[in-house]
């Protein structure tokens, strides 16, 4: 294990100085990918399938990934959860362009729900422990969003939609490249009324990426990614609140540089920063139930990772991580405090014999709040000579630091414990993954365990402390298949089989569904026209009753949707797709209803 000493403040004119050095990079460890070599479990959601499914935000695409579950506490717009084989938001890492959007002290929330995703948008998710080469947040898996490099000949589009609720959008895109530069750029905005009182949401987002090719041997470029939203909070159905809102800025910035310094050995530095302001919004004069107050946070990180073939079978990945967060927060408890960070890890892959590939990697965090945290993966991949099966498995661990408000927050409800612990997770999986021939499809299929410790949890008193208590297990079977049928029909299965508990009150883990599947067929036949359908089965889960507080099962339930496209020309592509077709009464969280049936229309224009 490698021991470092504690780590000191870290100077803000480092950042400048990395990147006057010019080996700056803002991406910071490599996103993970679906490969058939893989030892781990990994999923690939591409901008083309977003796209053709008509999906517009991270919360949509998501919601078809097997070991995935995605919960709202509202309309479109509103905060959303997402637990990846059963563990915690706060537990799951959300990477934007190769940095961390979320930790212990700012949450994704309201990113997840809102923000847009582009067509040309990249989304990569990794289930089971995943902190040896991301730290902090990544106990449960992480998902990947990235803006990938322009590429080709210059193109345009510009697309609107309007329907239900009184929703309107629009989206410009433009991405290219030539000579040495590329680039990709897109902006959306987004309104709409939903269908409660004081729900409205307006969001507007920016995501754009620039890249210069040096050279042979190195390139720079630049990454920007920005989310802008007002949501109306009415809060549950029983409280309705007429006045209560939030807005949330949070902009996400990258520089990047690569250098291949020989034919064995490349190296990257890496530069980002993300500023976030968050406020929630209440009535001064009293009339609304829900808290006031606002979050200012502001993040800034170094990365520099090496590279080095050492064998044609063996390659080593090393790096070392500084980072500094400064949390500004008022309300019921006030806080405003800065953490330091620093982190050295390393990943070796191996390919010792044909078809077997073995990953080992280690990482160490030095915090300067709560101490030190270790971690470690291992995964293996057999591969059939004509790789058509692989046969694959990982261990990890991982670990999720206590916030800032846990550590020192001070109020009259909840005062704070600098002696909390990381909390802890170790799991394992299995699969198998079966392609079928002529890339007509693939079948997955993996079983999992994960258990938690240390989880933080409010100990009963006044007032709460909170304390290294909670114990919790999830465990399942993941199923994936994805093929042409009868020539025609693209489908797409997913079905993930989940038991998840809280194993110190001996109680199920909250909006952990015993199952939750996906369908999606889709067809194009001809002329330009090409129909589409989806379903989504969520099963029962342990909930809170929104107005006794009782511990409560929430039902199960089915929504299917509709979508079709007509590409009259080269040019113009005109849209149509129906949500919640079957116009389903459910809830997704107890208290807070969903849409009912949507209908929506629109057009796009490519240059």
């Amino acid at each position: 294990m490698i021991i470092c000493p504690p780590p000191p403040r870290i100077p803000r004119g480092l950042l400048l100085l990395a990147a006057i050095a010019g080996l700056a990079a803002a991406r910071g460890q490599d996103v993970p990918a679906a490969s058939p070599t893989a030892g781990g479990d990994v999923t690939a959601v591409s901008g083309a399938d977003f796209a053709r499914e008509q999906r517009g935000t991270l919360a949509d695409a998501l919601g078809e990934v097997a070991g995935a579950s995605v919960f709202a506490s509202g309309q479109l717009g509103a905060p959303a959860s997402l637990l990846l084989r059963g563990a915690d938001s706060d537990e799951t890492l959300l990477l934007v362009d190769g940095i961390r959007l979320n930790d212990a002290n700012i949450g994704y929330g309201g990113f997840l729900g809102g923000a847009a995703i582009f067509p040309t948008d990249r989304i990569a998710v990794a289930l089971g422990p995943q902190s040896t080469l991301y730290g902090s947040g990544a106990a449960g898996g992480i998902v990947a969003l990235s803006t990938p490099e322009g590429v080709g000949a210059p193109s345009e589009s510009i697309a609107a939609e309007a329907g239900s609720f009184s929703t309107v959008d629009a989206s410009i895109a433009a991405q290219g490249a030539a000579g040495k530069w590329a680039y990709n750029a897109a902006a959306a905005e987004t309104r709409t009324d939903n269908d409660r009182i004081n729900n409205a949401f307006h969001g507007e987002d920016l995501a754009l990426r620039l890249d210069f090719n040096a050279g042979r041997y190195a390139a720079v470029g630049a990454t920007l990614r920005g989310f802008d939203s007002r949501y109306g909070d009415p809060g549950d159905a029983f409280i309705n609140d007429p006045v209560a809102h939030t807005t949330e800025e949070n902009w996400l910035g990258t520089l990047f540089a690569n250098v291949e310094l020989t034919q064995y050995v490349a190296s990257r530095l890496t530069l980002g920063g993300q500023e976030r302001s968050y406020d929630a919004l209440g009535d001064p004069a009293g009339v609304s139930p829900l808290a006031t107050g606002d979050m200012a946070d502001r993040r800034g990180i170094v990365d520099w990772q090496n590279t080095i073939q050492m064998t044609q079978q063996d390659r080593l990945v090393a790096g070392v991580t500084a980072e500094e967060d400064t949390v500004r927060e008022t309300g019921a408890s006030p806080i405003d405090r800065r953490q330091a960070s620093y982190a050295l890890y390393g990943e070796d892959d191996w390919n010792p014999l044909q078809g077997v590939y073995l990953t080992g990697a280690l990482r160490r965090d030095d915090t300067d709040t709560f101490g030190a945290a270790g971690t470690g993966r291992v995964t293996a991949a057999l591969v059939t000579a004509q790789n058509a099966l692989k046969l694959r498995g990982s261990y990890g661990t991982g670990f999720n630091a206590p916030s800032l408000l846990d550590l020192y927050g001070r109020s009259a409800v909840m005062v704070g414990n600098p002696a909390l612990q990381p909390e802890r997770s170790q799991g394992w999986d299995f699969g198998c993954d079966f392609y079928i021939p002529e890339n007509q499809g693939a079948a997955s299929l993996t079983w999992f365990r994960t258990d938690f410790e240390n989880l933080i949890v409010d100990e009963a008193a006044s007032p709460t402390v909170p304390e290294n208590a909670g114990v919790a297990r999830t465990r399942g079977v993941e199923v994936a298949f994805k093929t042409v049928l009868a020539g025609i029909f693209q489908t797409k299965l997913t079905y993930t089989r989940l038991e998840a508990d809280n194993l110190t009150s001996a109680t199920p883990l909250p909006l952990r569904p015993r199952y939750d599947a996906g369908l999606d067929i889709w067809s194009d036949w001809g002329r330009g026209f090409s129909l589409g359908a989806g379903a989504g089965w969520v099963g029962s889960r342990a909930d809170v009753d929104a107005q006794t507080l009782a511990d409560v099962y929430d039902p199960s339930y089915a929504v299917a949707r509709i979508y079709a496209a007509w590409k009259i020309n080269g040019h113009l592509t005109v849209k149509l797709r129906v949500e919640n077709a079957l116009d389903r009464q459910y809830e997704p969280i107890n208290g807070y209803p969903a849409l009912g049936t949507g209908i929506f229309g629109g057009a796009e224009w490519r240059f």
